[in-house]
């Protein structure tokens, strides 16, 4: 992955004019675009071939979790637009996992395909909710584990997560970290965030970065300020 981008800006944007006119602002050597469900609802597969031909690689960010005949026709025809990376949960189950790596494995593009362990926005107590009583820590390794023996190229978690399951992954394992923030925010709705330096420190293969780029006043200074603190 050593000429592929280190970052990807998520484009949780609500507009299309202003997802486009935001794009011109970044430069397609120095990091990818993440689209997630709100763009993607607002503009469908046509404005991700819209980003990929202003030169930007494209992580389709939509989760796919369901019923894996869905799950392998959404990852064969997600495959066909030509994205980079695409996701599904890992809690979607062995059929869907092995659904999802058929639908790319049949597509001509042949995209990276990873799997979702636990949200950023989790935590312990959220995982209690849903009737998870074991571990964080445990839960994350039960998933990792169970993508890689499902020939997934990677995950999505926190960049805290990655030196507690490392040694039990593939060595080309892909580890996608949201959550990267700068700078501390105590009002974020991030529950396990990390610093750019400290999440390539831990391991972290692609940082995924949104408002602190997005919402800036001056976004080409800052991905330059992020990339440079991770090179």
């Amino acid at each position: 992955m050593s000429n592929n981008p280190k970052l990807f800006v998520a484009f949780d944007f609500s507009n299309l004019n202003n997802a486009k006119e935001f794009s011109k602002k970044l430069n397609p050597q120095q990091c990818g675009i993440k689209v997630g469900k709100e763009l993607f609802t607002l503009g469908g597969p046509a404005i991700v071939e819209w980003i990929q031909s202003e030169g930007f690689k494209v992580f389709l960010d939509l989760k796919f979790h369901d019923i894996p005949n869905t799950v392998k026709r959404a990852c064969y025809v997600a495959s066909e637009l030509g994205v980079w990376m695409l996701n599904v949960h890992a809690m979607g189950g062995n059929d869907m996992l092995v659904a999802a790596k058929e639908g790319v494995d049949q597509s001509n593009e042949k995209p990276y395909l990873i799997a979702v362990t636990v949200l950023t926005s989790l935590n312990n107590a959220n995982l209690n909710e849903i009737g998870i009583t074991h571990s964080m820590d445990k839960e994350i390794l039960k998933l990792a584990l169970n993508v890689a023996s499902h020939k997934l190229d990677g995950i999505v978690c926190s960049a805290s997560d990655i030196k507690d399951i490392k040694s039990y992954l593939p060595k080309d394992f892909i580890y996608v970290t949201p959550g990267i923030r700068p700078t501390i925010d105590l009002n974020d709705d991030q529950k396990r965030t990390t610093s750019p330096e400290d999440a390539i420190k831990e391991g972290s293969s692609i940082l995924v970065v949104g408002r602190p780029i997005t919402e800036s006043k001056n976004p080409a200074l800052v991905l330059e300020k992020i990339i440079n603190r991770i090179s």
